[in-house]
């Protein structure tokens, strides 16, 4: 069996396949980065494709290319739009709907003809605290991350009780996709003093749970939203 991570050699994706393939786990990455991927890919074993998951035809691929049951299905793409409400264009807002939204739904609508052939699957998606904690600038990125929770919940119900679905929302984390924000080494330490745990987040901190929510110690956990966030959606630094 194998599970599938689209964005595999992402921040996030790439952690948490080193974390699987330690564990045993079959993989299959997909990403656009097709050095990166290829570069991961020999760490870990998987197998890939390469594609861009706005091209509708990359599920279809990625389908075609899998020959046997799928245990575990992970969605770790995303990206950071942050412009004020006036500045967004309906370009803006489609396009992070697509990429996080649609994207996820249409790579579980791949999968789930070889989920079908596993005994027990998972599906993991990703959220972000901004859903949770309203920021400045993130209406574009929250709206389409709210779509992926309510995505999360209306798939746990109805993939129950075969296929577990959860997400994960990070806060700040430090990956490529965040490079913009955590380059400036002022701008690091202020954001993570926003954090209780003063600190930005790492990709092992996200894979780390997420290698426990695709696993069997989490077969009664479904249609969960689970912060990894140092605290940010809950909490209140001290200043």
């Amino acid at each position: 069996m194998v599970c599938i991570i689209y964005g595999g050699s992402g921040g996030i994706g790439a952690a948490l396949a080193r974390r699987l393939a330690s564990a045993g786990r079959t993989l299959h990455l997909v990403a656009r980065d097709g050095a990166r991927l290829a570069a991961i890919a020999q760490e870990t074993g998987a197998t890939t494709t390469q594609g861009d998951v706005r091209d509708p035809a990359l599920f279809a691929r990625v389908g075609a290319a899998i020959g046997q049951p799928v245990s575990g299905l992970v969605y770790a793409v995303g990206s950071i739009t942050l412009k004020p409400l006036g500045r967004l264009s309906e370009e803006d807002f489609l396009a992070d709907y697509r990429l996080n939204a649609l994207g996820a739904a249409q790579a579980v609508q791949a999968a789930l003809p070889g989920m079908a052939r596993a005994e027990a699957a998972a599906i993991l998606l990703f959220s972000s605290v901004a859903v949770a904690q309203g920021f400045t600038g993130h209406a574009s990125i929250a709206m389409a991350k709210g779509a992926v929770e309510g995505l999360t919940r209306a798939l746990a119900a109805e993939l129950a009780p075969k296929i577990r679905v959860n997400a994960i929302a990070p806060s700040l984390t430090d990956t490529p996709l965040a490079a913009a924000l955590t380059g400036s080494a002022t701008m690091r330490e202020a954001i993570a003093q926003l954090h209780a745990m003063r600190r930005i987040g790492q990709p092992e901190d996200i894979a780390a749970l997420a290698a426990l929510l695709l696993s069997p110690e989490a077969g009664w956990i479904t249609g969960q939203v689970i912060g990894v966030d140092g605290g940010r959606a809950r909490l209140r630094s001290r200043g």
